[in-house]
């Protein structure tokens, strides 16, 4: 009797955290501000490389377009591959036109072969989604 009342217990534990998780899951979107937008944005020209990816990494992550310039940019002058590879990767992730055509000429024209590479990965993946989606 004592082992069912604690199975009950665990049993109605996990399922209030899971419930609670699933609620939340939605609202991640609605804690982005514009406070939180300017912060990447000064994130993101921060002279510190870690901060700069991270916010790049992230502005994607949120899809926020305020950030598809300072993307581009980075995409475009980035003095890392890293910087550029995950510039490509956000600006995807945004997925406005403008953001995709950007990485779609980096695929052509970036000067290392492996961001052309990995930004040709990128696009052909994005259109083969968005041709699929069209279908459905």
């Amino acid at each position: 009797m004592k082992s069912l009342f604690i199975i009950a217990v665990f049993f109605l534990l996990f399922s209030s955290i899971s419930l609670y998780a699933e609620s939340n899951l939605g609202s991640a979107n609605s804690l982005i501000t514009a406070e939180v937008i300017d912060n990447y944005l000064l994130g993101i020209n921060s002279g510190n490389e870690g901060v700069k990816l991270s916010c790049a990494y992230l502005m994607g992550e949120y899809k926020i377009t305020d950030g598809v310039i300072p993307l581009m940019k980075i995409l475009h002058n980035g003095e890392s591959e890293e910087a550029r590879i995950i510039a490509a990767l956000s600006l995807i992730k945004i997925g406005t036109p403008m953001a995709v055509y950007s990485v779609k000429e980096a695929a052509k024209l970036d000067d290392s072969e492996r961001v052309r590479r990995v930004c040709k990965v990128f696009y052909d993946n994005f259109m083969t989604i968005e041709v699929h989606n069209i279908y459905e």
